[in-house]
């Protein structure tokens, strides 16, 4: 199994700005939210970015997903550097993040074919695509349905399909389950589950343990922003159950648990 993106030493640092001091009663100024991550993925594999809510999870898929540049450190996604070459690290990736927003006036089928034509999809294929997408998770009927008054599970669904229109060996998923009701949330699952299994390589992030332990192949634990610990679920786990071995390494890490 060859290495399709490996992470050296990422970093990224932030400003807090006031509202986000006062929030937290912190007098700090600047936020590490990611600190020295080193990580690899092989093809065909799913590997889980696992921590709570502020370890930087999203941050890290940020950078894979040339949105932001790191500080410092790099990665590459198929060979290609995510701070020197951004535009062919964007064609081998799909990314999906709760942060995704599709504007409310716009309907699925549109904006289904508007991003299919930006990633230079012919239209037999686009339909194509589009009809099997849509029948999978039940976008049909709602095709011509503005954005604005759709459910938040048919928008994440919509979100979802829009986001692999052009069929990316490389998916990244950013809390994919996050806030949706438990119907949707198993039908995002069981399409992650087929997507491993037709051989795509998948990272994602989450703070749910049932879903690493379902789905990954690796897992990740950053507390912090650093990486606590990164291997395959058995050797990290050691007999216990994720959840207990996870508080052990936040604990480790200084967190409390109250």
């Amino acid at each position: 199994m060859g290495v399709v993106l490996r992470a050296e030493r990422l970093t990224k640092t932030f400003k807090l700005s006031k509202k986000q001091q006062n929030l937290e009663h912190t007098a700090e100024t600047m936020r590490t939210a990611a600190n020295n991550l080193s990580f690899d993925v092989g093809k065909g594999e799913v590997f889980g970015l696992l921590g709570p809510n502020g370890a930087g999870k999203t941050t890290t898929l940020r950078m894979l997903s040339t949105l932001i540049k790191p500080d410092s450190g790099d990665a590459t996604v198929e060979g290609h550097s995510i701070v020197r070459e951004p535009e062919q690290v964007r064609a081998a990736i799909g990314f999906l993040t709760s942060e995704l927003r599709l504007e409310d006036f716009f309907t699925p089928d549109y904006l289904f074919g508007f991003f299919s034509q930006l990633r230079g999809i012919d239209a037999a294929t686009t339909e194509r695509r589009k009809r099997e997408l849509f029948e999978r998770f039940g976008i049909s009927e709602f095709a011509g349905v503005k954005v604005g008054s759709l459910s938040t599970g048919m928008k994440q669904k919509a979100s979802l399909v829009i986001s692999i229109v052009h069929d990316p060996g490389i998916i990244i998923f950013d809390e994919p389950t996050n806030g949706l009701d438990v119907i949707t949330a198993r039908v995002v699952t069981d399409y992650l589950k087929e997507l491993r299994d037709s051989g795509k390589t998948i990272i994602l992030s989450t703070h749910i343990f049932s879903l690493v332990e379902k789905l990954c192949d690796r897992v990740g634990i950053i507390i912090e922003g650093r990486m606590t610990a990164c291997d395959t679920l058995d050797a990290i786990t050691r007999d216990a159950s994720l959840e207990d071995r996870f508080f052990e390494l936040f604990v480790e890490a200084g967190g409390e648990v109250a």
